[in-house]
C-alpha cells in the first residue's frame, strides 16, 4: 500500500492530494486488516504526509494578512495569527 516517502515524492502532491492519502491509510490502519511490515510502512508514509500537511498549513498562515481599519479610516494590513 505505502511505499517510503521522499521529500521529491511529497513535493509532487497538492495539500488536498496528501490529506486524501492520509486519510485512506488512517483507515486502513484503523481497520487492522495489513500485516506488521504494511502496516509499519503505512504508518510511515502517514507520518510523513502529516508532516508535509502540517508545513503547508503553516506556510498558508504565513501569508494570510489581516486588513485593520485604524481610526480616520486608514486601512493597513498585519499578519493574521491564528486564534484571533
Amino acid at each position: 500500500m505505502a511505499k517510503e516517502a521522499t521529500a521529491p515524492d511529497l513535493d509532487k502532491l497538492s495539500f488536498e492530494e496528501a490529506l486524501t492519502e492520509l486519510e485512506k491509510i488512517v483507515r486502513g490502519l484503523e481497520t487492522g486488516a495489513a500485516d506488521l511490515k504494511t502496516s509499519i510502512d503505512s504508518y510511515e508514509r502517514g507520518m510523513a504526509l502529516k508532516k508535509y500537511c502540517d508545513a503547508k498549513l503553516k506556510e498558508a498562515q504565513g501569508r494570510i494578512e489581516k486588513i485593520t481599519v485604524a481610526e480616520g479610516g486608514k486601512t493597513a494590513t498585519e499578519t493574521f495569527k491564528l486564534g484571533e
